[in-house]
Order: C-alpha cells, then sequence, then structure tokens
C-alpha cells in the first residue's frame, strides 16, 4: 500500500472517531436537570451509541427507554430499553412497531416528567406511523420513487412529515404536557432541525403547498386519497421541546482538515454543504486534482482538499451502488493515470445505499485495475453499478456501523 492511501484511511478512521456522539451526548446532559419520570426515545443510526450514553449517564434516573435503528447498528441490550432494529431507506413494519412502541411510552406522562429524545440521521425511515388513510407500502413506494428520480434530502422529508403521524413535530404533540429534551446528531446540510429525522419533535417550516409542488416537480405517482393527505398542515408550534444540536457535518471535515495538516498535508476545506449529483462531485475534484498535479492551480503539494455534504444519484440503470461509490467511480475515471493522488468519498455512519461499503476510495490506477478485470468503468458508471465495479478494483470502503451519522466526507489527497 503507498503513503497516499495509507495517509487517507488514517484520515477516514480518525475523522469517524472525532464525531462519535457519547461524549457530546454526555455534554448535552449535564446542561440539564431531569424531575419525574424520564424516558429514552432514541431514533436512527447513531441511536444505540446515544442512548447506551444517556443511560451509562442518567443511571437509575431512565425509567424505561427504546432505541429505533437501522439493521445491524445495535450492539446490543441496554438495560431498561426495548431494541428494534427497521427498515432503512425505506420503511419497513418495524419501523410501525418502533413508533408505536415510543407512542405507548410517552402515553401516560404529566408535566412533571420528560422525554429524553434523542434524534440521529436515518430517523426519517426508522420511525415511522402513517397518517389515517395512509397504508406502509404508500410510503414505502413514494420514499422509493423520491430517492430514484434525485430528489434532496429536504423535499424527501417534506413529502415524508406530511403523510406521517410522528414527524413534522407530530410525535411532540403525542408527548402531552411531558417536557422533551432533544439532543440532535445532525446528518442535514444546514442543520435544519425540521428536516432531520424530519423533525418529530419540533415545529415544521414545510407547508403543504411545497410538498405538492414537489410531488409535481418529479412527476410522482400518487394516488387522490395520499394527496389529500399531503394537504392537512403539519404543527407549526411546539411549546413542550428544548432542543440542542450534539454533531453535524461541519465537525467531521474540521476534523479531516486538523488531522490531514498532522499528516503533512496542507488543508483546503471547500465546503461542508456541498448538495449535487455524486458523479458531478466526483468529475469536479478530479479536475481539481489534475490542476494541482499540473502545476496549474496555485494549491500546492502536498494538500489535503475537503468536502463536506450529501450528492444525490439519478437513477437510469439497474446497478447497485450508493452515492459515495458514484462519486468516486466518477472520480477514478478523471484521475486516470496521476500518481500520488487519492479521491475518498464515504458515509460517516458506515453505510453508502443498500450495499455494506461505506463509500471508496480510488487512485489513479483503479480504472486499470478494473480493465483488467473485464469491468469497463464508464459502463458501469452508466448502469449506476459502481459497486461492483469498485469492488473489482479493490477500492470500496467497509467500515461496518460506524456508530454516528453526520452526513457525507470527501478528500482529495495530492502529495
Amino acid at each position: 500500500m503507498n503513503k497516499v492511501r495509507e495517509d487517507a484511511l488514517i484520515i477516514i478512521e480518525e475523522s469517524i472517531k472525532a464525531v462519535l456522539p457519547e461524549s457530546a451526548v454526555i455534554k448535552a446532559l449535564e446542561k440539564k436537570m431531569f424531575s419525574g419520570n424520564v424516558v429514552v426515545i432514541a431514533i436512527g443510526k447513531a441511536a444505540w451509541n446515544m442512548a447506551n450514553a444517556t443511560k451509562i449517564y442518567l443511571g437509575d434516573i431512565v425509567s424505561k427507554g427504546i432505541v429505533i435503528t437501522k439493521y445491524e447498528h445495535s450492539r446490543g441490550p441496554i438495560e431498561g430499553f426495548e431494541i428494534i432494529e427497521a427498515g432503512h431507506p425505506i420503511p419497513d413494519e418495524n419501523s410501525i412497531r418502533g413508533a408505536t412502541s415510543a407512542i405507548e411510552l410517552v402515553d401516560d406522562l404529566t408535566e412533571n416528567d420528560h422525554v429524553v429524545f434523542l434524534i440521529s440521521g436515518g430517523g426519517s425511515a426508522l420511525f415511522e406511523k402513517p397518517m389515517k388513510g395512509v397504508k406502509l407500502e404508500d410510503i414505502m413506494d413514494i420514499t422509493n420513487q423520491l430517492l430514484n428520480c434525485g430528489a434532496g434530502i429536504v423535499e424527501i422529508n417534506t413529502i415524508r412529515k406530511h403523510l406521517s403521524a410522528v414527524k413534522g413535530g407530530r410525535f411532540a404533540e403525542k408527548c402531552g404536557k411531558a417536557n422533551i429534551y432533544s439532543i440532535v446528531l445532525s446528518d442535514v446540510i444546514g442543520d435544519r432541525l425540521d428536516s432531520i429525522a424530519s423533525g418529530p419533535v419540533y415545529p415544521d417550516s414545510s407547508t403543504s403547498e411545497e410538498a405538492l409542488v414537489i410531488i409535481d416537480k418529479y412527476k410522482l405517482q400518487v394516488s387522490d386519497d395520499l394527496i389529500n393527505v399531503l394537504t392537512i398542515e403539519t404543527p407549526k408550534k411546539v411549546d413542550n421541546c428544548e432542543t440542542i444540536i450534539t454533531g453535524s457535518v461541519s465537525a467531521i471535515c474540521e476534523a479531516a482538515a486538523s488531522i490531514s495538516e498532522k499528516l503533512g498535508y496542507n488543508p483546503m476545506l471547500i465546503t461542508s454543504t456541498l448538495e449535487c449529483e455524486a458523479k458531478d462531485a466526483g468529475r469536479f475534484l478530479a479536475s481539481m486534482a489534475r490542476e494541482i498535479k499540473h502545476g496549474k492551480s496555485s494549491i500546492k503539494t502536498p494538500c489535503a482538499i475537503i468536502v463536506g455534504g450529501e450528492t444525490v444519484v439519478r437513477i437510469v440503470g439497474d446497478g447497485k451502488g450508493g452515492r459515495n461509490q458514484e462519486l468516486a467511480l466518477a472520480g477514478a475515471m478523471g484521475i486516470e493515470g496521476l500518481e500520488e493522488v487519492i479521491i475518498i468519498s464515504l458515509g460517516s455512519d458506515g453505510t453508502d445505499g443498500p450495499t455494506e461499503a461505506a463509500g471508496g476510495i480510488v487512485d489513479g490506477g483503479t480504472t486499470d485495475r478494473m480493465r483488467n478485470n473485464n469491468i469497463l468503468p464508464e459502463v458501469y458508471l452508466d448502469n449506476n453499478d459502481s459497486y461492483y465495479a469498485l469492488k473489482a478494483s479493490g477500492d470500496l470502503i467497509i467500515t461496518g456501523s460506524t456508530g454516528t451519522n453526520v452526513n457525507d466526507l470527501m478528500v482529495l489527497l495530492c502529495k
């Protein structure tokens, strides 16, 4: 393994460590006094880690709790907690079972009681109870349509909120007069609290009109019954919730910059709010690499170009992959033949699309390795088949569940 690739793997590992939620959750809990019954509800890909830290810190103060997380993201039992693993990015029956259990958990609370609500990315799919007149199959279908057409996460969650009985501030209503203390690990650009996990306990700024515009924009196939539900407005005011954000994509970008500098690179953080198609982002990073390596840029080597955010994939083929793998494959085609250049793109939660990979790590020889395995990178990119292309070249990043989720990290290293 060459030195630049070794450095890239160190940056990945240490950057993820820097945004693990446990210490941040405890700091948030230290700022709050609790009384009465204290129940803990944790939803999202980082739910187990956040709930476990809360139980360790609060101890017997917690009367009961529930963790609702993605399949294979639980790390074992937590005393006094029900743990439910559910579907992501498409909700399933367990998503409804988890939300139903959470509603039962808060059903008899009073103004003297507290709900510690721990939210991380992925909660939109994992925590679901359809509105009256809406079936799970309806939500599964429209979510799938939104994912395939390249809609952004805010647009997706605008639709989800208006079809759900627990999103867009509606779960806060189900908590009655109980005091909600919400600790949020943000995976949404700009840290929009009403969009992270679709804002179950936060007033919703999106409107029914906006939801209908999104339906029309992407020409989604939606029944008249669902259109009628979408016209029911979400809560615009929530009086029983206090919210604190404990981490976001900017934190992982800053960590990557710091670690890169310690490894001898000149770091440059371009943005932590990237939103575009994945293949375009990969091509952009590759174009920067070519200019830097050919001496046509004011950026001097050794350098680390750092980007955070969330790209989208427009599905036109029938391949397998995720946005980070697609970005890496497009980037690999653009840096073909360049020496001492690496492009990384990974999801901080350790998963990317419907695969076990977190993303991809590519270099100037990636495309040659693909072709040596009878893989034509341009064909696989056109078919949204980045997973098998990167698997053939040995360039998948596989971390397993990381226990955190603060969006995606992209790094270009040039020596």
